[in-house]
């Protein structure tokens, strides 16, 4: 892992890659990943955000967050740190946020999405919440998915 987030410090620092309008993430090999995204996607990241600011405990609302997974660095779309998680200086922070959001574009598969929420989880997310197109909100812990979160119990249904 520690060759992973050498890697990541490498890819965070690279002038070509700073302007690129795609989310960049890494595979276990290294390999970059790159995903593009529509206004929708945007949109769905600023209402997270703003739901995050109004609801979750204090902590640190943070968007396009780099975490360290079993499977390369991967980028959570929206995410909510206590002080405990969060590390500014962190080119990658080695222990997921307590929650970690994905919003789903067209390019991600529900299986993909699964896959993401198992290495958030295993990297020590508390909860992982998937928005898909509509704005429907699902979430999920370590013993599956649940009815409403328990980190932010307000969160609605649907955006």
């Amino acid at each position: 892992m520690i060759g992973t987030l050498t890697q990541w410090e490498e890819i965070v620092r690279d002038p070509a890659l700073q302007d690129l309008p795609y989310k960049i993430e890494t595979n276990a090999r290294g390999q970059l990943i790159l995903s593009p995204h529509k206004p929708r996607h945007s949109k769905q990241q600023v209402q997270l955000i703003a739901l995050l600011l109004r609801q979750a405990p204090p902590g640190e609302v943070l968007v396009e967050c780099a975490v360290s997974t079993s499977d390369g660095v991967k980028v959570v779309d929206v995410a909510w740190a206590s002080p405990a998680r969060f590390d500014a200086d962190a080119a990658a922070l080695p222990v997921a946020p307590e929650l970690c959001i994905e919003v789903k574009s067209e390019a991600n598969t529900w299986e993909e999405l699964a896959y993401k929420r198992g290495l958030y989880l295993a990297a020590g997310a508390r909860e992982v919440w998937i928005c898909d197109e509509a704005g429907t909100l699902r979430f999920f812990d370590a013993n599956g998915e649940r009815t409403t979160s328990a980190l932010v119990p307000e969160a609605p249904a649907r955006l």
